[in-house]
């Protein structure tokens, strides 16, 4: 079994070595923590063979770490996830979170989280708080991650709320993942479709032209194999305006989200859009409930949470629908008015918010509200595809189909006249 030597902290923030025996390194992960051990440098031991050489366990050849520079490196979602939840673990333990920090910034491979660890933990000595610190780096903590954090620190419950912001982040990237499957496959089935189309138009389509023409010594050719070989001619010289035409749509569209009217356009546009509109919506109202029910929870004030939501919203229509709820609040209105006064929110919605008010539960009801949704979404993904697939396979059997016969009717005559 390999060996792995370690260098690891307990409770006490006390440093400790040694070696352990597991499967692979996660389970030796486990077995330290179990220990009450949390390790800041785990590697496999190499022990040396029977000719005398040494050889590592597990793996062969040539260990090549290439590091980049930080500023070129960026930081993932997840590995910002997988960062809370050890500050959170560290700080449950008991360790203090300058200890934390270091030892965190030991193990981290990412070179630019390496280096903003190491900056907040020597603002933190220089006596700023963790969420002052946190903020000198606004590319990888976003002001909902700052004013969480910000939230905890003042409350005591710190690693409280780091664990929700860990487990909020989980379930955002679950989302997006999922919104961006749904996506995914239809674009891909429809690009190889659009170019076996183009391939049959432009490389094979012709040659059956001559053939036609040597063959039927005049005759005219069937309707059908008309339309396509005129189609096909089209395509043919007419490639350069076409492509010509989607760059400039393309052109116009990122023109378009420079401004607040442009984006509003194109937002509305992906709401309207047969079926995945619906899942936009649904994702973005899930996205929504979520990061508020989040940062109520952790103690953020209201008005402050809706502001942060609105900046989190990738849809104008939804972020501007947010907007006007924090200013019916500010004059004094319950949440529930301006949601039901909004059209973007479904009346369960803003029947679930009114009884959150009157309970007192709203952080609460709004969670409770995000799990409905993203399973709505897991739904609605689940029924896209399974609607998807046999549509676009029944498209591509017509055009090719359409294709195959306009290239038999011709020869259908051609055999009847041998005969």
């Amino acid at each position: 079994m390999p060996k792995f030597r370690y260098i690891a902290h307990d409770i006490n923030g006390d440093e400790k070595s040694g070696i352990v025996n597991a499967s692979d390194q996660t389970t030796a992960t486990e077995i330290l923590r179990e220990k009450g051990l949390f390790p800041s440098e785990m590697q496999e031991t190499i022990i040396p063979s029977r000719s005398g050489r040494k050889k590592k366990i597990a793996g062969s050849g040539l260990d090549m770490n290439i590091h980049l520079p930080a500023f070129l490196t960026v930081v993932q979602s997840k590995q910002l996830m997988v960062l809370t939840r050890q500050m959170a673990t560290l700080i449950q333990a008991g360790l203090p979170l300058l200890r934390g920090l270091h030892i965190l910034k030991r193990q981290e491979k990412n070179s630019a989280l390496k280096k903003a660890i190491g900056e907040i933990a020597e603002a933190i000595e220089g006596g700023s708080t963790f969420a002052d610190a946190l903020a000198l780096h606004p590319r990888i903590f976003n002001k909902l991650y700052i004013n969480m954090v910000k939230a905890g620190e003042s409350g005591g419950i710190l690693d409280v709320v780091l664990e929700r912001l860990a487990s909020y982040m989980e379930k955002a990237q679950k989302i997006r993942n999922k919104v961006k499957s749904a996506m995914t496959y239809p674009i891909v089935v429809l690009l190889a479709s659009s170019g076996i189309m183009i391939f049959l138009m432009v490389a094979i389509i012709p040659r059956f032209e001559q053939i036609f023409a040597d063959m039927l010594e005049g005759r005219s050719l069937p309707p059908l194999t008309l339309f396509v070989m005129g189609l096909s001619e089209q395509i043919k010289e007419g490639w350069p305006i076409g492509l010509g035409i989607l760059l400039l749509g393309i052109l116009l569209i990122a023109v378009m989200k420079r401004f607040r009217t442009g984006r509003i356009a194109v937002d509305s546009i992906k709401l309207a859009v047969p079926l995945f509109g619906n899942l936009a919506r649904l994702s973005a109202l899930a996205r929504f409930s979520r990061t508020l029910g989040t940062l109520m929870q952790s103690g953020v004030p209201i008005l402050q949470a809706l502001l942060i939501v609105k900046e989190t919203l990738s849809n104008e229509i939804i972020s501007a629908a947010v907007l006007d709820i924090h200013d019916s609040i500010k004059e004094g209105e319950p949440m529930v008015s301006p949601v039901e006064a909004n059209r973007i929110f479904p009346p369960i919605f803003g029947g679930m918010i009114e009884v959150g008010e009157e309970t007192g539960e709203l952080p609460a009801m709004l969670l409770k509200m995000a799990d409905m949704y993203e399973d709505e979404v897991d739904n609605t993904v689940a029924g896209l595809s399974s609607i998807i697939e046999p549509v676009m396979i029944v498209l591509l059997a017509i055009v090719v189909g359409t294709i195959v016969i306009a290239m038999f009717l011709p020869m259908v005559s051609i055999i009847g006249n041998l005969s």
